[in-house]
């Protein structure tokens, strides 16, 4: 997996790419692959978080996000390239089939 910064043409592509369920969308935020997860409760939004974590781990790769009751705000950027790579938008993609 490639873990040199994209430059902004590829990350509006991939973008695009990632933006094809319903559901509110992934932006970039301050340099950064962003988006909230929202869920029926806590206990719904802890286990996406847990199940998140699992492959978080095996990737080598770890967000940064923030659990407020039933909703998970998460933003993704690979730290030691200085901005998003594709091991951002795997794990994002990652993100969406695990809240399916």
């Amino acid at each position: 997996m490639n873990r040199n910064k994209l430059d902004d043409q590829s990350v509006e592509r991939s973008l695009k790419a990632l933006n094809t369920s319903a559901g509110s969308p992934w932006s970039v935020v301050d340099g950064k692959l962003h988006k909230e997860f929202v869920f029926r409760d806590f206990s719904e939004a802890f286990g996406f978080m847990a199940r998140v974590a699992l492959v978080a781990e095996s990737m080598d790769h770890h967000p940064e996000w923030l659990n407020v009751y039933k909703t998970v705000r998460v933003d993704l950027a690979t730290h030691d390239a200085g901005g998003i790579t594709e091991l951002d938008f795997a794990l994002a993609g990652r993100m969406e089939t695990i809240a399916g």
